[in-house]
């Protein structure tokens, strides 16, 4: 007789291994894996070799894939975010701070004058913005390295642009943190954080691309450096 995937529990559905595998995408040996390494709960046993899940597993296993498929992040750091959210203990401030390490490891060899200066320039950043994060976050170092690179690359006027920068990540922020509040359970709020806070990185830097390709349409469409008239014609007095 052929094996019935839906069971119930309830008034909760619940579905048999094959099933989460074919709703969520993901194979069969990729979800004994993740709850081998404790990404993903267990299912509920119902017999000695049969277990059920139930909505919660699927949407686990949905947001393992998109952070590690979009945010790019690894299996040890999915795991860790995902401990955070797991533990009701944590508020949810905390859940944003280590969503936001993990994104903002440093890649840093070792500290130079350069990197000194540069978390100099940071500090007085978020000094003359009233940003609490402290130079030493996770987030400091990150951008403290990206102006050591900028200018490695010779292209140290650009930090000339980081008021602007902070002043869009400020909106974005401000974005984010309303479409947050709107979640009224922990498990809704949590997960939003860390979709917002990965995935959001993710969505930001592809919209990111895209403007510039069509600001730079814009400005060199007919093949002239901005400035410059149509060849023969005369420049304004």
């Amino acid at each position: 007789m052929m094996e019935v995937e839906l069971a119930s529990e309830g008034s909760e559905r619940t579905v048999r291994m094959g099933e989460l595998s074919r709703r969520s995408g993901v194979p069969v040996p990729t979800i004994k894996f993740y709850v081998r390494e404790g990404l993903l709960p267990a299912g509920r046993l119902t017999s000695p070799n049969q277990a059920s899940y139930d909505e919660g597993h699927e949407r686990r296993l949905r947001l393992i894939r998109a952070l590690l498929d979009v945010g790019k992040l690894p299996l040890s750091a999915i795991g860790e975010i995902l401990r955070v959210v797991d533990d009701p203990a944590q508020p949810v401030h905390k859940v944003l701070g280590v969503a936001a390490a993990r994104l903002d490891a440093s890649s840093a060899d070792e500290p130079g004058p350069e990197l000194a200066g540069a978390r100099e320039e940071v500090a007085e950043l978020l000094e003359r913005r009233g940003w609490r994060a402290g130079p030493g976050s996770a987030g400091a170092e990150s951008l403290a390295e990206v102006l050591v690179a900028l200018r490695r690359a010779g292209h140290g006027a650009f930090i000339d642009l980081l008021d602007a920068y902070a002043d869009a990540a400020e909106q974005i922020a401000r974005v984010d943190l309303a479409y947050v509040r709107n979640r009224v359970a922990r498990e809704d709020l949590v997960e939003s954080v860390v979709v917002g806070t990965v995935l959001g990185e993710a969505m930001f830097g592809a919209l990111r691309r895209l403007a510039h390709a069509e600001a730079s349409a814009r400005t060199y469409e007919d093949g002239r450096p901005p400035g410059e008239g149509a060849p023969g014609e005369a420049d304004p007095d």
